[in-house]
């Protein structure tokens, strides 16, 4: 398989790179489709904060945006960072790189319509890695080669309501997770406690119509969480992995609701106070020494949590892995330089999708 070359190459001379923002990469995952459209709150995130890769885009670069005019007033409302150069078509400038939130058929096809180069799109196969990739099961392989003493989790790929039923008499409780899904999506809790009839046959039917539309659910142990984080990373297309830093989020039932903005030393005092900084910092090693992409290029993430037990706290190490850019990725080129200055960067929705930071 080729390797990919279009995602945040380094080079010598001034390159002009295209920025796209399509927070919706994870449900065109889903569907696979080239045809795809995505749900009207995928595209109004979309619409609204298409103005985002000015966080971290280079003075020359230029950013695709659904609407100009709006997409400036809405990076000036933001005032952390200078509005870079937004399009609504492609420029005549020469572009020789293209960087997304993430790749799909969907991604792919629009940018074809739009007469973007095939040289700077990934091929079908390329794009089959990647989704092979995004698939939940990476993460379930990776996570027995993170464990050791002191983490916890285990995630099991199902294809029968049996198998479901078995698991879920061993533990108690349980979560079913999609195998590709948005944040907050596709995800079912069971209580063998408190689960009746009804509930069940639902559970069923939700079961089966996930596994003829996507091939499998997943299916782990239901832990006491106390805090959600992550570290961000991106690998070179060559095999090697770079870590970025820590990204301290918080979720309601899988769904995103904001990132701490602070320094490294910061945010680690935070997670020390849970589990110590040299035991996060194996983990980091060992993902970094045994986690393989293959030939994928670009930025990723590991969701992780800090876990209550009888014995204390324990680390899950590997939650999910976003093959893609995060929310802790722009977290991170928000970064205060003071080891003080802790802020709250999230995203609040009233009549449209707005970037908010606000003091701790």
């Amino acid at each position: 398989m080729p390797k990919i070359r279009i995602i945040y190459c380094n080079f010598a001379v001034k390159m002009a790179n295209l920025h796209i923002f399509n927070p919706e990469h994870d449900i065109a995952l889903a569907s696979n489709l080239a045809n795809f459209t995505a749900p009207h709150a995928g595209r109004q995130l979309r619409a609204d904060l298409g103005f985002l890769p000015s966080i971290w885009a280079k003075e020359d670069d230029f950013i695709l945006v659904d609407h100009v005019e709006y997409a400036e007033k809405a990076c000036k409302r933001f005032r952390y960072r200078k509005c870079q150069r937004l399009v609504e078509t492609l420029p005549d400038s020469d572009i020789e790189r293209i960087s997304v939130w993430g790749w799909d058929k969907a991604l792919k096809a629009t940018l074809r319509r739009k007469g973007v180069a095939e040289s700077l799109l990934p091929t079908d196969e390329q794009l089959e890695h990647i989704r092979q990739l995004s698939h939940r099961r990476t993460s379930a392989r990776l996570l027995p080669l993170l464990q050791t003493k002191g983490t916890v989790g285990e995630s099991f790929e199902c294809t029968k309501p049996e198998e479901v039923e078995t698991l879920l008499q061993k533990y108690g409780q349980i979560v079913l997770k999609a195998p590709w899904s948005s944040s907050g999506r596709g995800l079912r809790f069971c209580d063998a406690a408190r689960l009746v009839d009804s509930e069940k046959l639902i559970m069923n039917n939700w079961f089966r119509n996930l596994v003829e539309r996507q091939g499998s659910v997943m299916v782990e142990p239901y832990y006491a969480k106390v805090k959600d984080f992550g570290m961000e990373f991106s690998a070179d297309g060559q095999g090697n992995i770079h870590y970025e830093g820590l990204s301290l989020f918080h979720t309601v039932n899988g769904a995103y609701m904001g990132n701490i903005l602070a320094t490294e030393r910061a945010k680690q005092e935070m997670l020390s106070r849970y589990i110590p900084d040299d035991f996060i910092a194996c983990i980091r090693e060992k993902i970094i020494s045994c986690l393989d992409l293959g030939d994928y290029e670009g930025p990723f993430g590991i969701d992780m949590m800090i876990v209550k037990s009888a014995d204390g706290f324990l680390l899950h190490p590997c939650v999910e892995i976003n093959l893609r850019r995060t929310m802790g990725h722009v977290a991170l080129s928000l970064t205060p330089e003071d080891d003080e200055m802790t802020k709250v960067m999230r995203i609040e929705l009233t009549d449209h999708y707005k970037l908010k930071i606000n003091k701790l």
